[in-house]
Order: structure tokens, then C-alpha cells, then sequence
């Protein structure tokens, strides 16, 4: 909940929004990066009006469309966004790969089995760095100078090259496991 907490009132500390466009502005600007659900996204809005980080400023009618509820960050919100913003680049984040678990229990398969699922990660993994290196370069060209979203995606690439090579190296090594 502390990073869509996080994410959404950066978002309303740049300015009013309604659920929609944060959902909009998250998925166009932080799909490639980060993992939002798109109800997590009116759940956390809903909690930080009881917290009164953020208010409703107003809600437009269109027709007979729903109403569109819009936000903005309140004092409290503002400082509660610089709190989060501040500890995040302070935390040491731990990450756990699920797939490790995989590894721990390999050998319950056969090795010609756990060997096709390596190839096909493998696979797939080459064909994800090729998008990612695709929008870099799209990045690069439109990009006079070094900006936050090349910074992001430059430490996407390095985690998706490293764990390619763990990869093809537990692929070459994988008679060694089934000793």
C-alpha cells in the first residue's frame, strides 16, 4: 500500500486529478515499471480522503456518464508524500524472486523438464530486453538530455540482462544440480 500511497500523491502533488487520469497517467508513464492494479488504484484514494492526505475538489457530471470524483493533496497528504518519497530512497529494499523457491525444489522434476523451462524463460526474457532496448532507443532519440524515465529504464535492462545470464549459466550447469 506504500508505494500506490506514494505514487498517487506525487501524482495529486503536481496537480488535481481524478481517478481516472491517475489510473491513465500510471499506466503511460509507470506501466513498464511498476505493477498498479487499476482497483488498488480507487481503494488507496479512498483510504487517503479518510486520512485526509487528499479531498475532493469537485466531481463533473458528463451525461450520462459517472461522475468523475477529483482529488487534490492536502498539507497533510504533502507531507506525508515527502515522508514516503524520503524513506523510500532510504530503505534498503530486500527483493524476493518466487522463482527461487522453483530452483530450491528442481530436482522434485526431471532435468530434461526443469531444462525446457529455463530455455523458455530464457526465451522470453531475450524477447522482453528487446522491447525494453526498442523503447530506450525511442527514449534516446526524443530525449535532448538524460531524464529520470531513461535513469529507470537504464536499471530495468541491467536487472533483466543479469538475470539472463543466471540464467543461461544455471541452463549450462544444470547436469551439476542433478548429481
Amino acid at each position: 500500500m506504500t508505494t500506490i500511497k506514494l505514487v498517487i500523491l506525487g501524482l495529486l502533488y503536481r496537480e488535481p486529478m481524478h481517478g481516472y487520469e491517475i489510473k491513465s497517467t500510471i499506466e503511460k508513464n509507470m506501466g513498464d515499471w511498476t505493477d498498479i492494479k487499476f482497483g488498488s488504484i480507487y481503494f488507496a484514494l479512498s483510504k487517503l480522503v479518510e486520512e485526509s492526505a487528499i479531498e475532493v475538489v469537485e466531481e463533473v457530471k458528463e451525461g450520462n456518464r459517472p461522475a468523475k470524483t477529483i482529488y487534490r493533496i492536502t498539507k497533510k497528504g504533502k507531507d506525508e508524500y515527502m515522508r514516503l518519497l524520503r524513506k523510500i530512497w532510504g530503505d534498503e529494499q530486500k527483493v524476493y524472486y518466487p522463482f527461487d523457491i522453483a530452483v530450491y525444489f528442481m530436482k522434485s522434476l526431471p532435468k530434461n523438464e526443469v531444462g525446457f523451462y529455463l530455455s523458455e524463460r530464457i526465451m522470453e526474457l531475450k524477447n522482453k530486453l528487446k522491447y525494453y532496448k526498442e523503447q530506450q532507443t525511442e527514449l534516446d532519440k526524443t530525449s535532448k538530455k538524460r531524464h529520470y524515465k531513461q535513469a529507470i529504464m537504464d536499471h530495468t535492462l541491467l536487472h533483466m540482462e543479469a538475470e539472463l545470464y543466471w540464467l543461461q549459466k544455471m541452463l549450462q550447469q544444470l547436469d551439476e544440480y542433478y548429481v
